[in-house]
């Protein structure tokens, strides 16, 4: 089934629903949308040849024709290919150029003149005429119908291939574990529609909800609080980063959440300290997602209910988990033999469903090498305890190996996060002669605050043991980050590299 019909099904159903808002300003209800598609998709056939199975990229900011033009694509059977628009355009001409892409809809002007065969346009231009309205083209489930570039964290990145039933059973999952999508919510854009912000819309367009991209075309913390007043009953996509912003721009306004129904945060850890200070503020509100392009948005959840409950005697292990197994996959935790590994003991984190990718684009053997066994192997470490809460070590290519002694970041990063001075901490290690590798902490100071290299140094020795300690700050104004909020160790460890 082509996902694209679950559009045109809510249009006929609904058709004066609310669609799509440009800040609190409505633009279009389910027919307007479906109208534009409609043309949309006529205008690629007929102007630039694009048939069902070739790829049609997008390298743009988030905007109010961003679904419209996802939906003209799938309506021709042809693969969206979303790249993050704060890529150089050198990096998203080699993902255009890998993908095979015949056009690039973009907001960047004319960035790629030299590539023979790719004709550009501008993602808000709209056709002319109008075009009758007429049902998507078949598809099969197993047709392509995202092909996702990996953030790129190491090398170059890879095309995971998301097949239309890829992103069925992503959004029924949403619509299971995550909360039901409803008509009279809004779905808020403020993380990149390009990565797993965008996936959402399908379930909200499913229920025939709104879809509002905020003015700024990105996160603006003073924005969704006064988008909560007015559509208000958000619901949204957040990394980590951007929930700890809008928990201190709302402490400052004194804003306790009104107006905002759901929040899902994931990409990235949440630490402990973090989603305390959320839940305080606004209250049970959030909902955690772990899972990657290979399983886009479905490897795990903890539902609001496990976020906020104190009631459990292991509540603080279970909001410090990611979760158990979203409902359409299985969880394993897999050792060097790719043999499962009992509960408690770290491994591979593993999972296996119909969310998980068909491979990667034109990579065979990358593909069998991660989807071994009939496991797509993540790549990250982690244990399964009793009850199944899924507990995050680290990633396996992040680990810190001193003395032959393995030492997780993430132990590193909850302990400095704790001290009042620290906004944003990311722990990696260097080579050392003597021990193979010593741990260096990459801070970010909270605005106002300082600290200086002995105070955190004192401050971790008094929690955390002495070979887990940094041996080596570096202090930054931020941290690079992808798309998804994920911190981008490849970019700190260069960084580390030229300030010795």
């Amino acid at each position: 089934m082509n996902i694209a019909h679950w559009l045109y099904q809510s249009a006929r159903a609904w058709p004066a629903a609310p669609a799509i808002f440009d800040g609190p300003s409505l633009l279009e209800d389910y027919a307007g949308l479906l109208a534009s598609v409609c043309g949309r998709a006529r205008h690629l056939r007929e102007r630039h040849g694009i048939a069902p199975g070739e790829r049609v990229a997008i390298f743009a900011k988030n905007a109010p024709d961003y679904i419209a033009a996802i939906h003209a694509c799938w309506w021709l059977g042809a693969t969206v290919v979303p790249i993050n628009h704060k890529l150089h355009p050198g990096e998203a001409e080699w993902i255009i150029g890998d993908a095979g892409a015949r056009l690039v809809l973009t907001d960047h002007g004319d960035s790629f003149p030299g590539r023979a065969g790719l004709a550009e346009e501008a993602l808000g231009s709209r056709p002319a005429a109008a075009a009758p309205i007429a049902p998507p083209c078949p598809a099969a489930d197993t047709d392509t119908a995202w092909l996702f570039y990996t953030s790129g964290t190491t090398g170059r990145p890879k095309g995971v291939m998301i097949s239309h039933d890829n992103l069925r059973q992503m959004a029924l999952c949403y619509a299971l574990d995550i909360e039901q999508p409803a008509m009279d919510s809004h779905m808020l854009y403020a993380a990149p529609m390009s990565h797993g912000a965008g996936l959402y819309m399908l379930p909200q367009i499913r229920a025939g909800g709104a879809h509002l991209i905020p003015a700024s075309r990105g996160f603006d913390s003073g924005e969704i609080i006064a988008l909560a007043a007015h559509p208000g009953r958000l619901v949204f996509f957040a990394a980590p980063t951007m929930v700890k912003r809008l928990i201190a721009a709302a402490r400052g306004a004194g804003f306790a959440g009104e107006g905002i129904r759901t929040i899902v945060y994931g990409g990235g850890p949440m630490y402990a300290n973090d989603i305390d200070e959320a839940l305080a503020q606004f209250g049970p509100r959030f909902v955690q997602v772990y899972g990657q392009g290979e399983s886009p948005m479905t490897i795990s959840v903890l539902p609001r209910a496990l976020v906020a409950d104190q009631t459990h005697p292991d509540w603080r292990a279970r909001r410090n988990s990611v979760g158990y197994a979203a409902g359409c996959v299985t969880l394993a935790v897999l050792g060097p033999d790719d043999a499962p590994l009992p509960p408690g003991e770290t491994g591979e984190i593993c999972v296996r469903g119909p969310s998980v990718m068909s491979g990667y684009w034109r990579k065979p053997e990358a593909t069998a090498e991660t989807l071994r066994g009939g496991w797509l192997h993540t790549g990250d470490l982690g244990h399964i305890d009793e009850d199944g809460f899924l507990y995050l070590t680290d990633r396996s290519k992040d680990v810190i190996i001193s003395g032959g002694t393995n030492i997780y970041p993430r132990e590193v990063e909850e302990a400095l996060l704790l001290h009042p001075a620290v906004f944003e901490v990311a722990v990696i290690g260097e080579p050392e002669p003597e021990w193979g590798e010593q741990v260096v902490a990459c801070v970010v100071l909270a605005p106002g605050r300082s600290a200086a290299e002995a105070e955190l140094s004192a401050w971790c020795r008094e929690r955390i043991a002495a070979f887990k300690r940094p041996k080596r700050y570096l202090f930054l104004p931020e941290l690079p980050k992808n798309g998804y909020g994920k911190i981008l160790k490849t970019d700190l460890r260069a960084a580390l590299s030229a300030s010795v």
